[in-house]
This record gives C-alpha cells, sequence and structure tokens, in this order.
C-alpha cells in the first residue's frame, strides 16, 4: 500500500492547530522520536520506509503505509524528508487530577516559542520533572516544531493548559518560584525539594498577576557581577539553569 495523495493532504494539515483540535492528532517525524513515541502514545498512522519497517516488526498502529523516499518529501514538514511519518492521539492531560505535592512542578506563563516550549519539555524529561502546567496562549505542546524539540520527552512528560493564575492560587500552601531582577540569589537561597517554578514569556517574563502569587522570588546572577551583559537569558537557558540548580541540592 503506497502512501496516498488524501493522506499525504491529512498529514500536513496537521500543520494547523484548527485541524490538530479537530482530529485530537499530531504528526511527529524521525525514527527516534516516532519509536519513542509509539511507547505511550496510541498511533493512528505510520508511513515508512519498507526497510523501516522491517527493521521493526512489532510496529503497533492503526494503519501502517509502506511509503517511497518522495512520497514521504511530499508529506514531510520538514526540510529533508525523514524515514518514518506518523500521527499520533493527543494525550489526554486533566490539570484538575494533578498532585504537585511532594514534587517540583514548573509552569509556563505565556512562552510563545515552539521550539522553546519543546526544549522545556526536554529540560523537565532530564530533571526528572514529570508535568508542565501552562497558559492557555502558551504554544501548543502538539505543534510540529515543539514535537521536534521536544526529541521525545513528549512521550514522558505530561503538558495541560489552564488559567495558571487559578492553579497556582489553588496550591499556594506550597513555595512558588519564579525568576525576577529583585529575587534573591539562586545559588545562595535555600530551595526546596518540591514546589512550583514559573517561568514567563520571551519578552514580557511574569506576568503581574502571575507574579503575585509567587512566594519566592529569585534571580540568577550573571558573572562577574555588575558587568554589563546581555538584558535578558533565554527562557529555555533559564528554565534549565534553575532545575539544574533544584536538582543538585537533593544530591
Amino acid at each position: 500500500m503506497s502512501l496516498s495523495n488524501n493522506k499525504i493532504k491529512y498529514i500536513r494539515s496537521l500543520k494547523e492547530k484548527k485541524f490538530r483540535d479537530e482530529h485530537r492528532t499530531f504528526i511527529a517525524e524521525g525514527t527516534k522520536l516516532v519509536f519513542d513515541l509509539l511507547e505511550t502514545c496510541r498511533c493512528q498512522l505510520i508511513a515508512a520506509l519498507p526497510e523501516v519497517l522491517s527493521a521493526h516488526p512489532g510496529v503497533s498502529a492503526e494503519e501502517i503505509v509502506e511509503a517511497s523516499e518522495s512520497e514521504l518529501k511530499k508529506a514531510t514538514l520538514l526540510a529533508t524528508a525523514p524515514q518514518v511519518i506518523a500521527v499520533f492521539y493527543q494525550p489526554e492531560n486533566i490539570v484538575e487530577q494533578i498532585q504537585p505535592e511532594g514534587k517540583l512542578f514548573l509552569v509556563l506563563d505565556g512562552v510563545q516559542d515552539p521550539g522553546n516550549v519543546g526544549t522545556i519539555v526536554r529540560i523537565a524529561d532530564w530533571f526528572g520533572i514529570d508535568h508542565i502546567v501552562c497558559s492557555p496562549d502558551t504554544a501548543d505542546l502538539f505543534n510540529p516544531k515543539t514535537v521536534q524539540a521536544t526529541m521525545g520527552a513528549i512521550a514522558r512528560v505530561g503538558v495541560s493548559y489552564t488559567d495558571i493564575g487559578i492553579f497556582l492560587r489553588k496550591h499556594n500552601h506550597l513555595p512558588v518560584y519564579g525568576t525576577f531582577l529583585d529575587g534573591e540569589n539562586i545559588y545562595s537561597d535555600t530551595l526546596s525539594e518540591q514546589g512550583i517554578i514559573v517561568m514567563g514569556s520571551e519578552g514580557k517574563g511574569i506576568r503581574p498577576d502571575i507574579a503575585a502569587a509567587i512566594n519566592r522570588r529569585l534571580f540568577i546572577p550573571n558573572f562577574p557581577l555588575n558587568r554589563t551583559t546581555s538584558e535578558s537569558l533565554n527562557v529555555a537557558a533559564a528554565t534549565a539553569i534553575v532545575c539544574a540548580e533544584f536538582r543538585r541540592r537533593t544530591f
């Protein structure tokens, strides 16, 4: 069975959020990403070169298609066609079921770049943070650019979208951390093993109404202090620094 024009059209339509929402599916491309996702996500369609399918005889999907290089090239959203493209059903992550107690959680406030969001999911996976709560205007987890940037971490980290102000107020009995220029030096301040870390948008940082719900203000100092330097850090880089410092304290 070849990859039909209708299937190619369907795969390419998933570049748009309205079609991802309509079908409750998303696209993943590349051998490692696809086979990582197969471990946890229900797969609707796999289109792959014959040699890829031969190398993975136990692959499970509702529909499996042997595709040619030219067909994959027509279907791909990447600059270079991969050996395998798959369509997965979106997992359900219900924010009301989250229990932050005893854990470290990430909250994203309006982080709009898909690459940054995907990288943050990957960072969370590396540092053992199993859930991220996002404001509705944070980049869509299932945007193809976000999915690619997670490098498979999307299979292990739950991501939910909700009113983060309500979420933070509901859990204000926990330490709620955020990074600010007037915060306490993260390297000398006391950090807990549980709590919520809020990261703000690329251009505006944490919004004032969300900042009001933060009870622990942190600052990532530049080196050396008082040296003229960049205005701010990329949000994904800042997230990695914060998560690394929290986890360093547990060793």
